[in-house]
């Protein structure tokens, strides 16, 4: 069974002026379940994660000081969000999430967060409406806890993942690939172990030929045993901060490349969903559908 991390709180946690297109946390598993793709039994909830496990990951003041509400306004604003006890909740519970996945994964082959891809958080700082790292917290867990030894964090949301990379730079059991529009958000990249950055206005087919071509090398290369995905759908040309050219139908198959690659290779894969801000939800919400669809089409 599709197994995917949801809480209704996710929806009600941020700030007035921040629900829109964030509203597409709460729309999705609506249409996942009207559709029939899944039913109600697919999603689960989780409670805050455990601190230490966080603390793998993220420096201890950093974390004492998020907890504490104590960010100043400055960082707040580097995170994109006004600091509450409710977002940090919601913050500890998608983290929560993406690592119960890893569970998920090995049981079933694929797990799925409807939230969390929280690339932009480094191990001792916040940014970019990210707070805590959920792909990284969940790697370091399953790697500390003997259930993975090389992890292959594929990141294709149109941003790169600077604190992914940050956090992993000098850490050999996790490989890090992130393709990103080079003249996109951050301004300043950080190193990943592998960085592809793609000119403004690729479409379709010159980004697909990356993607494929990428995957199918680092298999050869990386040799990993778990796979996580970051799969923000900012890629799409009606993105209003991508700036990239693909279709719904490339975002698709880019999809279909990953999850084929990680069943072909009999590799357990956690998808986080990532960033997606085209002005009509519409197409926010179908092409974060088409991931889920996708995942339930090809392992169930």
């Amino acid at each position: 069974m599709l197994k995917i991390a949801f809480d209704p709180i996710y929806a009600h946690t941020l700030p007035p002026g921040h629900r829109f297109p964030m509203a597409k946390y709460e729309l999705l598993p609506q249409q996942l379940m009207y559709e029939g793709t899944v039913e109600e039994e697919n999603f689960f909830k989780t409670e805050e994660i455990d601190l230490a496990t966080v603390l793998a990951v993220h420096d201890a003041d950093y974390v004492k000081r998020l907890r504490a509400l104590e960010l100043t306004k400055r960082e707040q604003r580097v995170t994109g969000f006004p600091h509450n006890a409710a977002l940090i909740e919601r913050e500890f519970k998608i983290m929560e999430g993406t690592r119960q996945c890893v569970n998920y994964a090995l049981e079933h082959g694929v797990a799925m967060n409807i939230a969390g891809g929280t690339h932009h958080a480094f191990s001792n700082k916040g940014e970019g409406f990210c707070l805590l790292n959920d792909q990284a917290i969940a790697a370091r867990w399953a790697i500390d806890n003997g259930l993975a030894k090389k992890v292959l964090i594929i990141d294709l949301d149109v941003h790169q993942g600077n604190g992914t990379a940050e956090i992993f730079e000098n850490t050999p059991e996790v490989f890090t690939f992130s393709v990103h529009g080079k003249h996109n958000y951050p301004l300043k990249k950080e190193v990943s172990d592998l960085d592809i950055g793609v000119e403004d206005g690729i479409g379709d087919k010159e980004y697909l030929y990356l993607v494929e071509k990428h995957l199918d090398e680092l298999m050869a290369q990386v040799e990993p045993d778990f796979l996580f995905y970051q799969c923000g759908v900012d890629i799409l040309k009606t993105d209003k901060l991508g700036r990239l050219g693909v279709s719904i139908e490339g975002c698709k198959r880019r999809d279909e490349l990953v999850f084929e690659m990680a069943k072909s290779n009999a590799l357990p894969i956690v998808c986080s969903m990532g960033g997606g801000y085209s002005p009509q939800l519409k197409y926010i919400i179908e092409a974060h559908a088409n991931t889920y669809r996708t995942a339930q089409h090809l392992f169930f």
